[in-house]
């Protein structure tokens, strides 16, 4: 049975498919209320409970002039500024705390036979979420619609495990990425199985600050291997931890959204709920 919470997302989820859909005509609250069968009053407030804005003003956030602004104005700058000074523990640099280990040979030998994993279901702002970790860290986190379906898929990615359903400290400290008041966050240790050049994509991607955004040639350039943008979109497609390491925040350089192995339209929603935290922490 879904939560409210996942049923609250899920109208607001079609709603921002709506104002994707029909950016460029602009609709009115009343508009994109009606596309959902809600009265303006109730839907207006439904949509800033969840994302902390209005409507209009999250239009404004998944809008590709403001997606441009972005990519010229504010690429990594904070991050950069952050790391010189060495300055950590706020909301807004949040994904300083996320470290990757790549797996050895041996922890993903024959389809991770000398693997314990636990699992887990949890709720976030974007829908539910199935999270997996082994003794060092996470090693998969997904937005899910069946949580049997969820279980086949991570069961696929290291067949030989042994599995267990249990929520533990690892799950605990990257599922804090949801709240607001980072300040107490424990580290948030991964735990992945990738080649070198994924795992150097993927830490590359920690490096885009929360509110920002990048493109697939920046990545390219950043791991000084120019030409190789189309591995890195290919490295990117793979990312096996959703929110946590942040491939919602790479998007065209034209400034459209594009493609997410979530959905465009999730990822228009983190991308807009990811702008409205950082406004009402300024």
């Amino acid at each position: 049975m879904s939560t409210q919470a996942e049923f609250n997302y899920n109208r607001v989820a079609k709603a921002i498919e709506f104002i994707r859909s029909n950016f460029q005509e602009q609709p009115s609250l009343n508009e994109i209320a009606e596309s959902i069968h809600l009265s303006p009053y109730h839907f207006q407030r439904l949509f800033t409970e969840w994302a902390g804005v209005s409507p209009k003003k999250f239009m404004q956030y998944i809008s590709v002039e403001y997606a441009k602004k972005l990519l010229k104005e504010r690429q990594l700058t904070l991050l950069e500024a952050a790391m010189e000074t060495g300055f950590s523990g706020t909301g807004r640099l949040h994904d300083l705390f996320v470290s990757i280990e790549g797996m050895t040979p041996g922890e993903y030998k024959n389809g991770g036979e000398s693997l314990e994993i636990n699992y887990s279901f949890a709720e976030s702002p974007f829908g539910k979420l199935i999270v997996a970790s082994t003794s060092k860290g996470i090693c998969h986190m997904s937005f899910i619609d069946d949580d049997q379906t969820a279980f086949d898929d991570l069961k696929s990615r290291f067949p030989n495990a042994i599995y267990r359903q249990f929520l533990d400290k690892y799950q605990q400290d990257g599922l804090s990425i949801f709240q607001n008041d980072w300040s107490k966050q424990e580290q948030i240790k991964l735990h992945l199985n990738g080649t070198p050049f994924q795992l150097k994509v993927w830490e590359t991607l920690l490096k885009i600050p929360s509110g920002s955004l990048s493109v697939y040639g920046s990545i390219a350039q950043k791991i000084e291997r120019p030409k190789a943008t189309r591995a890195v979109g290919s490295a990117i497609g793979k990312n096996p931890v959703a929110f946590l390491i942040p491939c919602h925040r790479v998007i065209q350089s034209s400034g459209k959204i594009g493609g997410y192995m979530w959905g465009n339209t999730r990822k228009s929603a983190i991308i807009g709920w990811e702008a409205a935290q950082m406004a009402s922490a300024e």
